[in-house]
């Protein structure tokens, strides 16, 4: 790294912001603000305007003093908070917006000259040279032109050396506006309401707002400072807060030296008849002005670009690599300022550029909501590593967010609009071609973590209404996970919309660094498994030395949401049985806390085609039929199933038949179970006549078969009790804890 390259102080952040704050409208339109809406309305507007610029200083420099903030400012901040996409969709438009201003500024330089031009348009010369004398290009051309040798042969240093300059000149016209007398204000007593309100206040304050706009340009020479954690807040801060002071000095002056109508009058510049020497030092004061914050927008632009480019974003890699490359020692922007320089030619050449300037005003105004949000978030994420020198008070930088984002709307719906589709339709096309770089930045995973630890704790505190309502919140444990997928298919169908799932993959032994290096690359395989499935469940791997000691672990993990797991779902596979005996022996320990349970039989067919569902209900497991019903909905409320049915087949003994029957479509008319009478088919079986067989030859065709048992079935029968299901696919046996109902 160079150590001999040049760098800025806190002046050229200084000189950047105020000569961008007191721009062309302060000559051209502020005079215009006070004829219309009188001296406290022309206030009034200065502090709404500084309402929302204060607060963007404020954030920007407390952002600042928190990280390094190198080339590209305000983009740079933005990206690193938000993440390189969505800075992407802002850092693209904001350059726009940067590159347009640079026409914007030179065609008020143009309005300088209107004497000049007024002395060509009475020459008698040829026609064709009267229509050049009466264009405007005739002095903004040429200006473009010498501002553009300058930056490209010079650079910053250059163009800094030219800021002091011009901001001198504009200190100098400023001071003669002040001290210049009127008969107007040896006549008269100075009114707060006398303005001739042919304009509406909030349109006037549409149009005058750009004049408190600035204050971030110099932001844009972070990778040309020296100290930018101190010259930017320094910087930024003292040119807003001078800037305001100014407008408000200003509104007095103008205010109680000319006429409301005199003031309103747009086809002259009013401040030539207040000023000690006006004729000739308001249009170079207009000159320093405008000329000024085309130099203070040319260099920042560039950067930005730059910057844009060096992180690969635009789709176009050979384009990334000619704009983010450097000149010189000093690494200046040579080639973004060549594109800088034609976008701002051709809007020069189109001779005005009102249209676009209320949308670039609308860039700005995102751009400065983003930097309020920016700082309210790090505030509300309270990440540790946050810790800026400059704080900033989180109710300050919301209200400045809120504010900005409000007034985008308030100066012209149609044009925000369109700057919020643009920045989408940027988003959409970066992130489709950087696939990479969408990653959920840490601003916004600190957010989450606060709101997710508040809610869990709310939660958990909240009396909950004592009621039997139920909602599945799964835990499932599984030594096999990467070699049968089923139980990982069912727990996302169960979580999809009404329920929780929580899926972890036991590594058998002892917790030692082996260990846990495959615990690790396990849970991150299983994070990528859940990413492609498009689940909602939650993931994580867990050492255990033994099936036992893995259940009775996975059994006390707190629940999702603040609501306490109420499930363990297991699995094992038909064709290799072994693992039931343990799931089995470990019974008594699940059932100790009340926890239902589903055990996933799988074989090669697995779960079909994703069409039928099918629930068994006899006579000895009412307990479990609302369980059953309840699980088949859910799963069916995934799109995976978006052609599935189920169907419910209650199997009663031929000799209590009808007592039977009675006993469960009292349960339906009790409301306990969800489903019509019509979608059960009742059967009656003879006492020789096995369930299981029946169960075979109806369900032989299931993509899901679900059947209920009891306790005392699998004492009295152990593994026997799920055996002998080998002519249908995946089955799931319920075992509910208590009885369940739906509200």
């Amino acid at each position: 790294m160079n150590t001999n390259i040049k760098k800025f102080g806190t002046a050229p952040v200084f000189f950047t912001a105020i000569s961008t704050i007191l721009g062309a409208i302060l000559f051209l339109r502020f005079g215009y603000a006070i004829g219309n809406v009188g001296l406290f309305g022309a206030l009034l507007i200065v502090l709404l305007g500084h309402a929302v610029t204060i607060p963007t200083a404020m954030s920007i420099a407390e952002i600042a003093t928190n990280q390094k903030v190198e080339g590209g400012g305000e983009y740079f901040i933005i990206s690193r908070s938000f993440g390189l996409v969505m800075g992407s969709s802002i850092g693209i438009t904001l350059y726009m917006s940067q590159a347009i201003s640079v026409a914007f500024y030179i065609i008020a330089f143009a309005e300088a000259f209107n004497g000049l031009f007024e002395i060509l348009q009475g020459l008698d010369v040829h026609p064709i040279l009267a229509w050049v004398f009466s264009k405007k290009q005739l002095i903004s051309i040429p200006a473009l032109a010498t501002l553009m040798v300058v930056v490209l042969t010079k650079g910053a240093d250059l163009g800094v050396k030219v800021l002091y300059i011009v901001v001198a000149t504009l200190a100098f016209s400023l001071i003669a506006l002040f001290v210049g007398q009127t008969d107007y204000s040896a006549t008269h007593d100075l009114e707060f309401f006398n303005g001739t309100n042919e304009v509406g206040f909030f349109t006037v304050f549409a149009i005058i707002f750009p004049a408190f706009t600035g204050m971030t340009a110099g932001v844009g020479l972070s990778g040309d400072l020296k100290n930018p954690g101190k010259s930017i807040p320094i910087g930024t801060l003292s040119g807003t807060l001078l800037g305001m002071v100014i407008y408000v000095l200003i509104c007095f002056k103008l205010a109680s030296s000319a006429s409301p109508a005199e003031l309103s009058d747009t086809t002259s510049l009013v401040m030539t008849k207040v000023a000690w020497q006006g004729w000739w030092l308001i249009p170079l004061g207009l000159a320093a002005a405008t000329i000024s914050s085309a130099l203070g927008s040319i260099m920042v632009a560039p950067r930005t670009l730059q910057a844009i480019g060096r992180d690969q974003l635009i789709p176009m890699l050979s384009f990334n690599n000619w704009i983010s490359k450097g000149k010189g020692k000093s690494d200046e922007p040579y080639n973004a300022t060549i594109l800088t320089i034609i976008i701002a030619f051709v809007f020069v050449m189109m001779g005005g550029v009102d249209l676009v300037a209320k949308i670039i005003s609308m860039f700005f105004m995102v751009t400065y909501g983003t930097l309020n949000l920016i700082s309210f978030l790090q505030h509300f994420s309270a990440d540790p590593s946050y810790r800026p020198t400059f704080k900033s008070r989180w109710l300050i930088s919301l209200f400045g967010a809120i504010g900005s984002y409000g007034l985008m709307f308030f100066m012209d719906p149609v044009y925000a609009f369109i700057a919020i589709f643009m920045m989408v339709m940027i988003y959409m096309v970066v992130s489709r071609y950087n696939p990479d770089k969408q990653n959920l930045s840490l601003i916004f995973q600190g957010v989450i973590f606060q709101v997710s630890r508040s809610l869990h704790v709310f939660l958990q505190k909240a009396n909950k209404e004592q009621s039997k309502s139920w909602r599945p919140s799964v835990v499932c444990v599984s030594e096999s996970t990467f070699e049968r997928l089923a139980a990982f298919e069912l727990l996302k169908w169960i979580s999809y919309r009404y329920g929780f799932g929580t899926y972890i993959h036991k590594v058998p032994g002892y917790l030692s660094r082996s260990n846990n290096e495959l615990a690790i690359q396990a849970k991150n395989r299983l994070i990528k498994m859940a990413e492609d499935a498009e689940s909602n469940i939650y993931v994580d791997s867990l050492i255990s030395p033994s099936f036992t000691s893995a259940i009775a672990q996975v059994i006390q993990l707190p629940g999702m949401s603040g609501t306490d797991n109420n499930l363990l779902l297991l699995e094992y596979s038909k064709s290799n049985p072994k693992l039931l005996e343990d799931i089995i022996d470990n019974f008594a320990l699940i059932t100790a806390v009340n926890f239902d349970v589903a055990i996933l039989a799988t074989n090669e067919r697995g779960f079909g085609l994703f069409r039928q569902i099918h629930i068994w209900i006899t006579d000895r497991d009412y307990n479990n039929a609302v369980l059953n019903i309840l699980l088949a909905y859910v799963i069916l409320g995934h799109p995976d199933w978006k052609k599935g049915m189920i169907k419910i087949y209650a199997v009663f003994p031929e000799t209590t038949m009808e007592n039977d029957q009675k006993r469960l479509f009292d349960l339906i008319d009790d409301g306990k179970l969800p489903i019509s009478k019509n979608n059960i088919q009742v059967l009656s079986r003879a006492e020789t006549t096995s369930v299981k067989s029946i169960i075979n030859t109806k369900s032989k065709d299931a993509d899901l078969t679900i059947i209920g048992f009891n306790t005392p079935s699998l004492k009295h029968k152990g593994v026997d009790l799920m055996a002998g299901y080998d002519e249908i696919g995946n089955t799931l046996f319920v075992h509910a804890g208590d009885q369940k109902e739906i509200k």
